[in-house]
């Protein structure tokens, strides 16, 4: 397999990882407001749609590599329609970006006995937001997306590009003509090698 291929898996890969919390997060949020039989806000709605779609076509193409190589130009046609779909979706939940999900807060007193000395203060704690953290990190990771795909565009293109090489690879045969007085007579021709044929050189 090819760097490029290799590389191309790598950033499925990647692309898996970073997909799965999205679309995780997001569906608690869909849920959240199905089951109050609310309509679900359309810039969590787009974010939702999208990360599961792309969730499903790099699984896809990462587990049927050997075909989706033959049609790398198609593979990364989508990869580029998937580039703009996350664009579309973070604009629309960039709302979420000025949003400061945590604050510290005093959340009580102490006091500490240090023999001579007495020491007094307020406590103060990391208060997380958790539906604010979750709709940022979503936020996030969709703008990660929009670079990943972007590269696995551009692989799939190299993808294509190698395989058709291999495809084109031109092999010279050698042949041995032997006559009844020992004499050899060798003559080289020119044969294009697909990939279902086996070249004896």
């Amino acid at each position: 397999m090819s760097f490029s291929g290799l590389s191309f898996m790598f950033w499925r890969i990647f692309q898996i990882i970073t997909l799965i919390p999205t679309l995780g997060m997001l569906a608690w949020f869909v849920d959240w407001y199905n089951d109050r039989n609310l309509l679900t806000p359309r810039s969590i709605l787009v974010l939702f749609i999208v990360s599961v779609l792309g969730a499903v076509w790099a699984i896809g193409t990462l587990f049927l590599y050997t075909r989706a190589r033959h049609s790398a130009h198609f593979v990364a046609f989508i990869d580029l329609l998937f580039v703009g779909a996350f664009i579309g979706a973070v604009y629309e939940l960039r709302g979420i970006a000025d949003a400061d999900c945590s604050s510290w807060e005093s959340n009580g007193s102490y006091n500490a006995n240090l023999g001579l000395f007495t020491i007094s203060g307020n406590k103060y704690g990391l208060n997380v937001d958790r539906q604010c953290a979750m709709l940022k990190a979503s936020w996030a990771f969709g703008i990660m997306n929009c670079i990943f795909f972007f590269i696995t565009m551009l692989l799939a293109l190299l993808v294509h590009r190698h395989h058709r090489n291999d495809n084109d690879r031109v092999v010279y045969k050698r042949e041995v003509h032997r006559s009844r007085h020992g004499h050899t007579s060798r003559s080289p021709r020119r044969s294009h090698q697909s990939h279902r044929s086996r070249s004896y050189v």
